[in-house]
């Protein structure tokens, strides 16, 4: 049985997730980003005792459809802005019909509907996180971080940098307090 999870962007959430999931004795199969498979069915009791363990932990369990692909949609673009560790020369729009098998203007037009903004506005703001990610772990230079980030030039990451934060890479790496966004309020 698939069950849904709202909110569920990184490892700790998977570790959360599989945590309450023992303690309902329930067996999983795979626990991804946003999406678990247990052996079993689920009674009503253990779905309510579920839901109200995830809630402790900040996440929610979905039932509707349109949730559902919205939360495929946010996991699928975070796994790849931030966990991908191969540059990837597809674009977001042919990545997620395929990954998800949705046509892509249906899905940006239910995106923009339901989040009240666009899947692009969203990429971006995760390609900005994790650049200053990159820039605080200074461990490859603004031409390195733009070709990992697919950017088609180091003018072009710099000028969305700077129109998203306000500063540029540069003084953003020479602030003493550089301040980070957590994925799941991005």
């Amino acid at each position: 049985m698939k069950l849904f999870i709202k909110y569920m962007v990184s490892t700790r959430c998977k570790m959360a997730v599989k945590e309450a999931l023992k303690k309902l004795g329930l067996h999983f199969i795979v626990v991804d980003l946003g999406e678990v498979e247990v052996m079993e069915s689920i009674t009503s009791g253990q779905r309510e005792s579920l839901t109200i363990a995830l809630r402790e932990s900040g996440l929610e369990l979905m039932d509707d459809k349109r949730s559902v692909l919205i939360e495929k949609i946010k996991n699928a673009i975070i796994e790849m802005v931030h966990y991908s560790t191969e540059q990837n020369k597809v674009n977001f729009s042919d990545f997620l019909s395929e990954k998800l098998h949705h046509d892509y203007t249906y899905m940006a037009n239910l995106f923009s509907e339901i989040q009240g903004t666009t899947i692009e506005q969203f990429i971006i703001s995760h390609k900005i996180e994790r650049i200053k990610e990159l820039i605080i772990y200074d461990e490859l230079n603004i031409t390195e971080i733009a070709w990992k980030m697919n950017y088609s030039s180091v003018a072009h990451l710099s000028n969305q940098f700077k129109k998203v934060t306000g500063l540029s890479p540069s003084h953003f790496k020479q602030l003493k307090i550089k301040r980070r966004n957590p994925i799941e309020e991005i």
